[in-house]
């Protein structure tokens, strides 16, 4: 499996090169284009010479990637890698796992997508960083880029929910030209996000919980309590076998504490000024899908989302809460496949990764 990563990562830096000599030869396209090509170009030659760092594994019937990303090692489930459609990266929240994507990733794979769904940083035992800062959105959409060129990927879709949508967010806005689309369950563009949680009773209601995260240890001590009875609570759509197995994970030796840290890494006197993220104006072909019902997000930072959006986007307004693979999977799943098969690679002129006029 390893050699055919490496002659697909050759195969892929050969057509980059050739399209930048390509372009600097015509010079008929912007010198935004030459630079895109180059960078990507670039993440690929370095893919290359990191190929050996995806380990793949199969345990119970399922396959598992561990992907090293410098010091740290993320835990990823994997499905689809035998078929040739696009690759789709889905990214869980908070207090769930890469278990909350099983489902889907089934789904996907059977419509003969790749799906990557890592155990973000601070839920893989081997990426705990001991210091908050480590766990800011910068360092966590790196992950996500790390992941990508490990896989050798030019473009992707990428799915986010919760934590996981900060996630996305952070990653569009930092590289918005290696996405296809890019889907957000429950959670709005940050700056909508933010102006609502400044301005708006009903978001400042819902998001007291925050500054509770916030405090040190407290926080770890009230989640964990009772067998960790509290932490269970929060999972209201969730059966006992998902509990399970999110359990197995948070009773790991700094486990809980360190999924808390993305609350005091990003919202908080922790934050850190130098890895400070523009979230700007979004072209990338977007959907947002948003239950009504939802604990932690109320609508008007949903009715803000659009006015961020530049390219195509579209919103879904479930009946739901805020577990919305759970308590709404059917229509969940029915959005995200339309959306990335609208936003596939034929939306796109070959190469250059310019929209079809």
């Amino acid at each position: 499996m390893y050699i055919a990563w490496q002659q697909e990562i050759a195969i892929y830096f050969l057509k980059h090169l050739v399209t930048l000599l390509y372009l600097i030869q015509n010079q008929r396209k912007s010198f935004k284009i030459i630079i895109i090509n180059l960078s990507i170009s670039l993440s690929i030659l370095f893919a290359m010479n990191n190929s050996n760092s995806i380990k793949e594994v199969i345990i119970n019937d399922e396959w598992f990637a561990e992907v090293q990303i410098g010091e740290y090692s993320l835990n990823c489930r994997i499905a689809g890698m035998e078929n040739d459609g696009e690759m789709v990266i889905l990214l869980h929240g908070f207090p769930e796992t890469s278990y909350m994507w099983i489902e889907l990733m089934k789904v996907l794979a059977e419509k003969g997508y790749r799906v990557i769904a890592p155990d973000q940083r601070g839920y893989s035992p081997d990426a705990r960083p001991t210091f908050i800062k480590e766990y800011s959105l910068k360092h966590t959409s790196s992950d996500v880029l790390a992941i990508a060129n490990a896989y050798n990927l030019q473009r992707f879709h990428l799915v986010g929910h919760d934590w996981g949508s900060s996630v996305g967010w952070a990653f569009i806005a930092e590289h918005p030209e290696r996405l296809y689309s890019w889907t957000s369950l429950s959670i709005p563009h940050m700056k909508a996000f933010q102006e609502a949680y400044r301005s708006d009773f009903d978001q400042q209601r819902k998001s007291k919980y925050i500054k509770f995260f916030n405090m040190p240890f407290f926080p770890e001590l009230y989640l964990s309590y009772n067998g960790y009875n509290n932490l269970k609570n929060i999972w209201s759509a969730h059966d006992d076998k998902e509990k399970e197995a999110y359990l197995s994970v948070f009773r790991q030796s700094g486990a809980l504490r360190s999924a808390l840290n993305w609350y005091r890494a990003n919202i908080g006197r922790h934050r850190n000024l130098t890895d400070h993220i523009n979230f700007g104006i979004v072209e990338v072909p977007s959907l947002l899908i948003w239950g009504n019902m939802d604990m932690a997000i109320g609508r008007k930072s949903i009715v803000l989302n659009k006015q961020y959006m530049a390219g195509p986007y579209n919103l879904l307004e479930l009946y739901a809460g805020h577990w919305l693979i759970q308590e709404s999977f059917k229509d969940v799943s029915k959005a995200i496949i339309k959306h990335i098969k609208t936003y596939s690679l034929e939306y796109y002129e070959p190469q250059l990764g310019r929209k079809k006029k």
